[in-house]
């Protein structure tokens, strides 16, 4: 089959591209990406005749109908990411994320594209009372690009109740670890690298808000997984992480100066905007088949070894 990955030159897509170019029910994977934010050296190792390369912007319908043509199933991760950045860029983050979404449904349905695999966010649920967060409970965004992503999946609902389009939306924990793309506005990720060049890791007010993880590898594998064996996601959405990967951000930085074994200071900063608090249950995710293999600590552990040279490969769990 030929698969279509927008935003591919991103974080999650320089894990997941190259997974799917080694699937062999997989004869082409089409990487459609502005370059805007992503880089073409996220796909070094990748680049070959099963890879083709189309350049263009979801928010221009016909470069979205441009790369469709001929593809069997779509991962569609382009979006404006960096949930607190978007306060200041929200017109830009709504015509990215949600126009964009809803030119990557019209192409699809044109096109009778067999499935649909959507990146959503457990950022959706904004701060909820409740430590048992599930697919059923009430969506809160709390800044536009969450509240992109709520719209986003609405077009994705329409899209499958009035005109048939297989499609899931994987409501995805906050990703951590090494990748080529690898982004450091990601809390585990940047409180790594201030570690390793012996900064103060700050957290921003208490450091009590609840966030589920997720290794960017097993991110990789999920998008993997739903768009290679779409029965076996049947439900309209999954939240994708593990019980046992929901952790305050204070414990993050707590785990980060044990696993690295350096004597930091952690600071804490006023925070005028607490932002989300979620604590998410997975028990759904359980029936596709699909478990994360990752934990935090070796996660970041196997993220410092890269930075620092010693472990250039891509590692496994």
């Amino acid at each position: 089959m030929r698969i279509l990955v927008t935003g591919g030159c991103g974080y999650i897509g320089s894990a997941l591209v190259p997974r799917l170019i080694e699937d062999d029910r997989v004869a082409e994977v089409v990487v459609f990406d502005s370059l805007t934010s992503g880089s073409p050296r996220n796909l070094a190792g990748s680049l070959g005749d099963d890879l083709q390369f189309r350049r263009g912007d979801v928010r221009v319908y016909g470069d979205v109908e441009s790369a469709m043509r001929g593809v069997d199933r779509v991962v569609h991760l382009a979006a404006i990411t960096g949930a607190d950045s978007t306060h200041d860029r929200r017109a830009e983050t709504f015509a990215v994320n949600q126009d964009g979404t809803e030119n990557v449904l019209t192409a699809v349905r044109k096109f009778d594209v067999e499935n649909v695999v959507y990146a959503s966010s457990c950022n959706n649920y904004g701060r909820a009372a409740t430590t048992d967060i599930d697919e059923e409970t009430d969506q809160n965004p709390l800044n536009p690009y969450a509240e992109s992503k709520v719209e986003s999946e609405e077009l994705l609902a329409e899209a499958v109740d009035e005109y048939g389009v297989d499609a899931t939306a994987l409501r995805m924990s906050t990703n951590y670890g090494w990748a080529p793309g690898v982004r450091f506005n990601l809390v585990v990720n940047h409180f790594v690298f201030r570690a390793l060049t012996d900064r103060p890791l700050t957290v921003y007010g208490d450091g009590s808000n609840w966030r589920p993880f997720i290794h960017v590898q097993d991110a990789a594998r999920a998008y993997a997984h739903a768009v290679l064996n779409p029965e076996s996601w049947p439900q309209f959405v999954y939240n994708v992480g593990s019980n046992d990967g929901n952790y305050r951000v204070a414990e993050i930085a707590e785990i980060v100066r044990e696993e690295l074994d350096r004597d930091l200071d952690i600071t804490y900063l006023e925070d005028e905007h607490p932002g989300p608090s979620y604590h998410v249950n997975f028990d759904r995710l359980e029936e596709t088949g699909f478990a994360p293999d990752w934990t935090l600590r070796a996660g970041v552990r196997d993220l410092a070894d890269h930075l620092q040279g010693s472990n250039p490969e891509i590692s496994e769990p």
